[in-house]
């Protein structure tokens, strides 16, 4: 039996880590087999530099916190050697950066997620991998405004220069 210290550790760790799950955009369970140091290593500093933070903890913290931060389904996913990637504020990155190195190694294997309030399977969270980024989409909504534009502005200026050269 493990002792009062080390216990009232890890009932700290677990709520610290249900707090950060309670205030997340999102978040993404791995299960993180067959990476390399070199791979991990970029993969962290990817998730980083994108504000997402990536840790390993014991199945049955995570299972805990998942459970107190409203997500309780997330423990089917709960086998083997995993990891959990939180964003506070992109809903997108940990999913886009995680699929990423899944489809690159073969051992790396996205396992379950959450996004507004509810659980989601692998199926969602590669979904959600595949959806633009803000910039892009935001690119996306302008051009397809700025279209018609331009076609109305060459529609007039072929008119205007008709008119010049029949003067």
């Amino acid at each position: 039996m493990p002792s009062a210290k080390i216990l009232e550790q890890k009932k700290a760790t677990c709520q610290a880590l249900a707090d950060k799950i309670q205030n997340a955009a999102a978040g993404v369970i791995v299960s993180y087999t067959g990476i390399t140091v070199e791979q991990d290593t970029a993969m962290r500093k990817e998730l980083r530099e994108a504000g997402v933070e990536y840790k390993v903890y014991k199945n049955s913290i995570i299972g805990r916190a998942c459970e107190a931060g409203g997500y309780g389904d997330l423990g089917k996913a709960l086998e083997g050697m995993n990891a959990i990637a939180v964003s506070a504020s992109d809903p997108i990155a940990p999913a886009k950066i995680l699929k990423s190195y899944a489809d690159k190694i073969k051992t790396f294997e996205i396992k379950a997620g959450f996004i507004d309030g509810g659980a989601i399977d692998v199926n969602a969270v590669n979904e959600l991998a595949n959806t633009p980024s803000k910039e892009e989409m935001v690119c996306r909504i302008l051009g397809s405004m700025m279209g018609p534009l331009y076609g109305l502005a060459y529609v007039l200026q072929a008119k205007i220069d008709k008119e010049e050269s029949a003067d």
